[in-house]
């Protein structure tokens, strides 16, 4: 039996299928994974993400001990503000990758994977200047994500008031009577905020909220839902697109790192890929033979292998077998025509834009139809 998030006993009481992830017992749907899914897209869902692992990082040395430990430029962030970053191995592999809230001068937030927490405050510790504390926060914190094109509408409804917050912002608010932390951030690549809050108060937030969202069509989502939400968005996920063998330019991540931001870990490694230019990349593919392109799936081109699906699955917004693939460089453009070896036979695919999916946005109300990057 695996750990178990506050909100558990809810997943139970609703008949949900509960699968071992990261060394916990996790919901991976409650309706099914397809209505799950599409009601991300189009109305919003609830995902208890608690086995997340959060550490608070304080003193008067956490800036610069950031600024070192992370890929991203910590100093340029102002309190309230947060970003999305890795963290490097000195050989300019990935440890993990995360998300950074500023919530004071010198206060921060880390937000790490649910099976990276161990490794990730002792890699962190290890590092440890003097005149910085840290502090592992993970078993006090329950996480609730409300993604969807409505949960501004029910966030609005549940905090009573008409202020939200702009996107990569973090606010202390109070959710449907419960005090926390409120950020516009999220993995669906829909609109949405995380929300977190004292353990002992998370499964009444978890409820409270599907309460008051019901009528605009929240429903709970599962971990299944969640992968296929980030999938259809090209949005990593640790051990499959980053690992620690796995750059973050590989990824086809360098947006996120700051050369300019001062010295990290794996600096000079990444440097030394970059000038290079790098051997393989991560590309995005649709099937256009039937079948889906599972994660350790063999690719080629003409025969010759030449990478591996990294993530695969059927994508149900944009109704196509899509998948995310690490291989050579030269076979990571757009229009190649390559071969996934599904079940010992070689089946057509071809390489399009990331994300497969995209979230159309109107001018005069920030988000509109949803649209599709480059899957036609």
């Amino acid at each position: 039996m695996g750990k178990r998030t506050p909100i558990y006993p809810a997943h139970e009481a609703m008949g949900a299928k509960i699968i071992e992830f990261g060394g916990w017992d996790m919901p991976v749907q409650y309706a099914g994974i397809l209505e799950e899914h599409r009601g991300v897209r189009t109305r919003a869902g609830l995902f208890d993400v608690s086995h997340m692992g959060e550490f608070e990082i304080s003193g008067s040395e956490s800036t610069p001990f950031l600024q070192r430990m992370v890929t991203g430029n910590v100093a340029a962030l102002s309190p309230g503000r947060a970003m999305y970053t890795m963290m490097c191995l000195p050989s300019g592999g990935t440890v993990d990758d995360l998300l950074v809230y500023r919530l004071d001068a010198d206060r921060y937030m880390l937000v790490v994977n649910a099976a990276n927490t161990a490794k990730d405050l002792t890699w962190l510790q290890e590092h440890r200047l003097p005149g910085v504390e840290i502090a592992d926060r993970t078993e006090e914190t329950a996480l609730l994500a409300l993604q969807g094109p409505a949960a501004v509408e029910i966030l609005r409804a549940a905090k009573g008031d008409g202020e939200n917050l702009k996107p990569f912002r973090v606010e202390v608010g109070s959710v449907a009577g419960v005090q926390g932390l409120i950020s516009r951030t999220g993995y669906t690549g829909e609109d949405g905020f995380e929300l977190y809050v004292p353990a002992d108060r998370g499964l009444e937030l978890w409820d409270r909220l599907l309460e008051i969202g019901g009528p605009m069509g929240l429903i709970p989502a599962g971990l299944g839902a969640r992968d296929t939400l980030r999938l259809e968005a090209a949005l990593p996920l640790y051990g499959h697109e980053l690992t620690e063998e796995i750059t973050p330019l590989e990824a086809g991540l360098e947006a996120f790192v700051k050369w300019d931001a001062g010295d990290f870990i794996g600096r000079d490694a990444l440097l030394s890929q970059r000038e290079r230019g790098v051997t393989r990349r991560l590309a995005g593919l649709v099937m256009v033979d039937r079948g889906i392109p599972r994660s350790g799936y063999a690719v080629k081109s003409r025969g010759r292998e030449i990478g591996w699906v990294t993530s695969g699955s059927f994508g149900p917004t944009v109704q196509r077998n899509i998948g995310l693939a690490m291989v050579e460089e030269e076979f990571a453009r757009p229009g190649q025509a390559l071969e996934v070896v599904v079940r010992g036979r070689s089946l057509a695919a071809t390489v399009v834009e990331k994300p497969f999916y995209k979230r159309a946005r109107s001018p005069a109300k920030g988000a509109g139809a949803p649209g599709l990057g480059g899957v036609q």
